[in-house]
């Protein structure tokens, strides 16, 4: 699975996200948890998830190199979660974000693969300063930002959102 653009960790696979991943992004981006505290991106169908792919994930990986990889487990090569670095409106800098589909949560794999991102964003990329945002209510997130070793700065709006998100910052120097 290594190529240029892939990476890996002790138990997990990285790759960018692509159109065949259509059938796992509509089942995270229609979890509960997605929906409660990332948003409702109105993926109905297969088709809309390879709408979503092609509009919003690819072109981020031909404008910076980065965006969202799809996290696969080594061991059975499930697709358990994305984790990436995302040019995001109203985020000052590249902003790390990641999400798990239920069944993987609290197994360290999203810590694992935070932190590779985390790495790659400043040894590939050159990445100075690293931001993070979640929800208030969001308290798992908030833990794993803490233990990535963000600091959190200041309640912030983005566009088309009305809700104070809480914005955290990693500085590599």
């Amino acid at each position: 699975m290594k190529s240029d653009n892939c990476f890996e960790t002790e138990r997990l696979f990285l790759r960018p996200t692509s159109i065949e991943d259509a059938c796992f992004i509509f089942e995270l981006l229609n979890t509960p948890k997605w929906i409660q505290h990332i948003g409702d991106r109105n993926i109905h169908s297969i088709e809309d998830a390879e709408c979503y792919i092609q509009e919003k994930i690819i072109p981020n990986f031909k404008k910076s190199g980065a965006g969202n990889y799809t996290i696969i487990r080594k061991s059975d090569s499930a697709k358990i979660g994305s984790c990436g670095l995302y040019d995001r409106e109203g985020v000052d800098g590249i902003d790390l974000g990641y999400a798990f589909l239920p069944k993987y949560e609290k197994q360290g794999y999203a810590f694992e693969a935070a932190q590779k991102i985390k790495d790659i964003a400043i040894a590939v990329f050159n990445i100075k300063t690293i931001s993070a945002i979640t929800s208030q209510e969001n308290l798992g997130s908030q833990k794993l930002l803490d233990k990535l070793d963000f600091q959190y700065t200041e309640l912030i709006k983005i566009p088309n959102d009305d809700e104070n998100l809480m914005l955290y910052k990693f500085h590599s120097e």
